[in-house]
């Protein structure tokens, strides 16, 4: 159990769930006051109905027996805040890390992460094969460079929709190298372009603007440009599927070297004709992939390559495997860029059922960009709730005094003092130019020059959303009861376990003189039955059991008996002696429990029997041999020992009237 669900699991577990409210009762009623400090009606019924989940119905006895139960932990927790353990550096921490994550529910819109993890799973039934055409973007780009991008954009799409080729316009405008050809170096071959086709996708293989333009863009259309943190793309959707899934196969490969000439080109070909006659013919796949494959890291085992999704291969060799159907199932001849390929079906692994898949995939939703869609419509929200007013001329001074030193990481926030207009307002919180000076020392770092305006920009438009989301995480507990209700049960969780090790738990281990001291007192609680102190002999060699047991008849040693008995080389006898209890050993249970030797036994091909020095009376427990047992009592007599004290030194007024609605 980790330290969060021990702490708070300690601080509900004494609220064994023993009544029921009526509406009698009002949630901001005083039942209680501890040393001065009021306990109210709420909490009482709060941590009583989340524990009560089978809303019994109790008597007044149990009502009693509760209610002592939540008066001590209120007693342990009145403590703590005394001793001044809610004031300490690791308790606040702690409970700022419980709050940050008891809070993330609050900055997540269910609806939304719902609507994408539907529209992933629907999008993983099918895949893509698309064409782009890519206009660059340098990071963080003016509006002016982004204006330009769009245009040029839009000009290549009016240049497609009056019957320019797309691969020519890929060829010519896209900014993607992969699109042209590449022409040999010394350090690298000759590379055709692919004029802009990406080969086959699926749901999270692209980033999320372009997976949105691709899936609700039609076969054989060309998209509106479509905006990336890269760049503008056109996407044009050349082929929709059924989805692959996961699949392993297995291919025989005869590669086409870079520089083969066109009788070379003839003669693989030719080849890899040969090798598919011989396998239609009967000749074993895998005999071919030995004889035969230029992939010898996959030949030696029998051609299979690692499972792969739909975009982990060229799109020729996906092509091919589209048309598999069966587990075994193999292509004709196929050629790749990399050569031919002859492949076959190894395992096919499909989609699962949305249940099954759900959880998984909200995690991918959730650390996929898309995720941040569910904060804008927090953000939103917090917006229209609260209301924000701002003050754009506050912001110009900025552009100003902001240099480019801030991209090195070494901008001095100077002007700090000066800077006391209001830059925002977001309901009752004001925040001032200064504080914005702040964010940007603070959360600069070293990163490629842009334009500073652009940049004064984005890092406002961050710092008025990590705003809006500090101003309503302050507004947490007031807003929501339940979360009020929770960080009190987590802080006095935290505050209840830290203050019980040090009166109980640690305090029991480490304090050897009371522990002993309390056994000394109860040592007659801690009993041992009727046992018997006996030998059990094994003997592989039955021959020597009477040699045995006249050894044993004239008193010599088991250690010297094993000496007479057995030799280096073979061990015939072995001896366990021990003093034994009732159902510890089904041996010993099974012979009377009177002195001397009982009957011989066969045991897996041994002789065994066993002698009995000594019945033994019940006797108390020694420390050691009970410890476990002696140190959990020893922790209950300090736990009732500190209520003693508690209930002593804090003043404890039961409202009965309130009490008694409650009954």
């Amino acid at each position: 159990m980790n330290s969060l669900k021990c702490k708070v699991f300690l601080s509900a577990f004494v609220f064994i769930c023993f009544i029921s409210a009526t509406a009698q009762v009002q949630n901001d009623e005083v039942l209680m006051t501890i040393a001065g400090k009021q306990v109210f009606v709420s909490e009482f019924l709060n941590i009583y109905q989340k524990n009560n989940v089978k809303g019994d119905n109790i008597d007044k006895k149990s009502m009693n027996e509760y209610l002592d139960l939540f008066i001590n932990f209120k007693l342990k927790v009145r403590q703590a805040e005394e001793m001044g353990l809610d004031t300490v550096t690791s308790f606040k921490n702690e409970l700022n890390g419980y709050r940050e994550q008891l809070a993330k529910p609050y900055f997540t819109d269910e609806a939304t992460i719902d609507r994408l993890v539907l529209e992933a799973y629907d999008r993983e039934s099918i895949d893509l094969r698309a064409s782009h055409i890519f206009f660059r973007l340098l990071p963080n780009p003016t509006p002016e460079d982004t204006l330009a991008a769009y245009k040029m954009a839009m000009s290549v799409r009016d240049k497609l929709k009056n019957g320019a080729s797309f691969e020519n316009l890929a060829v010519e405008f896209s900014e993607d190298p992969s699109a042209k050809d590449r022409e040999a170096t010394q350090q690298r071959p000759f590379q055709k372009g692919n004029q802009g086709d990406l080969g086959f996708f699926t749901v999270f293989d692209m980033v999320y603007p372009f997976e949105n333009g691709a899936y609700n863009t039609e076969v054989g259309k060309v998209s509106m440009p479509v905006h990336t943190e890269y760049g503008f793309h056109l996407i044009k959707v050349t082929a929709r599927r059924p989805a692959m899934g996961k699949v392993t196969v297995a291919h025989i490969f005869l590669g086409i070297p870079k520089n083969a000439t066109a009788e070379d080109s003839a003669r693989i070909q030719k080849k890899i004709d040969s090798v598919y006659n011989r396998l239609t013919g009967g000749t074993a796949f895998e005999e071919l992939v030995k004889t035969y494959s230029d992939d010898k890291g996959s030949a030696a085992k029998g051609g299979i390559l690692p499972a792969f999704g739909v975009n982990r291969m060229v799109p020729e060799f996906i092509e091919a495997i589209y048309s598999l159907q069966n587990i075994g199932d193999y292509t004709k001849p196929i050629l790749t860029p990399y050569g031919w390929h002859i492949v076959k079906l190894i395992e096919k692994k499909s989609i699962k059922p949305f249940d099954e898949e759900k959880a998984e995939m909200k995690q991918r939703v959730l650390k996929d960009n898309r995720g941040s869609l569910s904060r804008q419509v927090v953000l939103e929200r917090i917006r229209a709730e609260y209301g924000v007013t701002e003050n754009p001329e506050a912001l110009k001074p900025f552009y100003q005094f902001v240099t480019d030193s801030i991209f090195f990481a070494k901008w001095k926030n100077t002007q700090s003092k000066d800077l006391t207009k209001m830059l925002f307002k977001i309901g009752t919180m004001t925040v001032l130019q200064n504080e914005f000076a702040d964010y940007l020392a603070f959360t600069q770092r070293k990163q490629e020059k842009q334009n500073i305006t652009t940049y004064v920009d984005k890092k406002y438009a961050s710092f008025l959303d990590d705003a809006l989301i500090k101003y309503e995480n302050t507004r947490l507990e007031q807003k929501y009861p339940e979360f009020k209700a929770l960080m009190s049960e987590y802080r006095d969780g935290i505050l209840l376990f830290d203050l019980t090790d040090q009166k109980v738990w640690s305090k029991a281990v480490k304090d050897t003189t009371g522990l002993k001291d309390f056994y000394k007192k109860n040592r007659n609680n801690y009993m041992w039955d009727t046992r018997l102190d006996a030998c059990v002999y094994t003997l592989k060699n039955a021959s020597q059991l009477q040699k045995v047991k006249n050894f044993i008849k004239s008193g010599l040693s088991d250690g010297d008996l094993l000496k007479e008995v057995n030799t280096d080389s073979v061990k015939i006898l072995t001896i366990e002696r021990a003093k034994f209890s009732k159902k510890e050993n089904a041996l010993i249970d099974s012979i009377a429990w009177v002195p001397g030797f009982s009957g011989d036994m066969i045991t897996n091909g041994s002789t065994v029997f066993v002698y009995v020095h000594k019945v033994l009376k019940p006797e108390p427990k020694e420390l050691n041999e009970a410890r476990g047992l002696i140190t959990a009592d020893y922790q209950n007599f300090l736990e009732k020992e500190w209520i003693v004290t508690l209930r002593a030194k804090y003043p404890v007024v039961v409202n009965k009237d309130v009490l008694a609605k409650i009954k």
